[in-house]
């Protein structure tokens, strides 16, 4: 199971929305949905968490580009909610080169267990050099919003009630959850 739910910055707080990520095949287009949000081109965060194996927030502001921040990349990657998010740029790939994620062995761990973990990092060739465990992206995305880089590190389960939680958004985000 995953959780979606948007986080609109306005005038007067935080405005929260679930969201169906079933249509949403790209970054951008997850990006313009966010962007749809909000008319004024506030912050707009996509918070994204599948069963306390990982999480990742997507920051929009205007139209700069998305910036984003995955608690787990290898726990993700075997998500098809965390492969959106999992971008090239991300990994530090060169673009086009999709081999890595399409090769990884989903062996039915892919709905949150990790027993196969340690082992998949150390007997898999390509696919854990790719995708690392652990965190990837900008963890200083929630900085000017009152969570550091430290603080959204350290979040594991729960996640993402601690962050809306020191947004001052948790009564919003739990209306929609």
């Amino acid at each position: 199971m995953y959780f979606a739910a948007l986080l609109a910055r306005t005038e007067d707080g935080w405005e929260a929305s679930d969201t169906e990520l079933d249509d949403v095949e790209t970054l951008s287009d997850l990006a313009d949905l966010a962007r749809e949000a909000t008319p004024d081109e506030d912050t707009v965060l996509v918070l994204i968490e599948q069963e306390d194996s990982w999480f990742g927030v997507v920051r929009i502001d205007g139209e700069e580009d998305p910036r984003i921040y995955v608690s787990d990349a290898a726990a993700a990657a075997r998500s098809s909610y965390g492969e959106l998010l999992l971008t090239d740029e991300l990994l530090g790939r060169d673009p086009g080169d999709d081999d890595d994620l399409d090769s990884l062995d989903l062996d039915g761990t892919e709905d949150g267990e990790d027993e196969d973990d340690a082992d998949g990092a150390d007997g898999a060739s390509g696919s854990a050099e790719a995708v690392p465990h652990g965190p990837v992206g900008d963890p200083g995305i929630l900085d000017d919003l009152g969570v550091s880089e430290k603080e959204l590190k350290s979040l594991s389960e729960d996640a993402l009630s601690e962050i809306a939680d020191a947004l001052g958004a948790s009564e919003v985000l739990e209306t929609v959850r």
